[in-house]
């Protein structure tokens, strides 16, 4: 009987909030413009302040982002006024240039060069791409977690 009510103290005490706001480590992590410069993801956020955004972390040798690509391209049909800001999990700079061009991506790019295991993807719990996220013009988070660019909690969010 104890190790029920341990058991359930523990699965019911388990933090499972959702978060609103990035962690200090997440927007002190940095990404590659396609530039070459280096950009914190507090400066990504900062730039475009104010703006609604769709945030797509994806890479080109993903068949699941591919296949998303006209969906988000959709959105941004239907959302015109939406800021739409992809990060790459690309294992090269070259091979992630190459996938904006051969599938014309259209938006802010930006290579995570920290990768899976980075700041930015431990705080977003990274398992899967594509992945997509809402930030409303405040900077909150509206949407933490969506797989599928038609999800209808993103059409929800914007």
């Amino acid at each position: 009987m104890n190790y029920l009510i341990i058991l359930l103290i523990s699965v019911f005490s388990c933090n499972t909030e959702t978060p609103t706001q990035f962690s200090e480590d997440a927007l002190n992590d940095t990404f590659v413009t396609l530039e070459g410069n280096s950009v914190s993801f507090k400066d990504i956020l900062k730039e475009n302040k104010g703006q609604t955004l769709v945030i797509d972390i994806w890479a080109s040798w993903c068949s699941d982002c591919i296949k998303g690509i006209p969906k988000v391209k959709d959105l941004q049909n239907e959302y015109k006024d939406v800021k739409y800001i992809f990060l790459s999990l690309d294992k090269k700079q070259e091979a992630w240039k190459k996938g904006i061009k051969k599938y014309n991506v259209e938006g802010e790019h930006y290579f995570m060069q920290s990768g899976w295991d980075g700041a930015f993807g431990k705080f977003v719990n990274l398992n899967w791409i594509p992945r997509y996220m809402v930030v409303d013009k405040e900077g909150t988070i509206k949407l933490f977690k969506a797989v599928k660019a038609d999800d209808k909690r993103i059409k929800k969010h914007l």
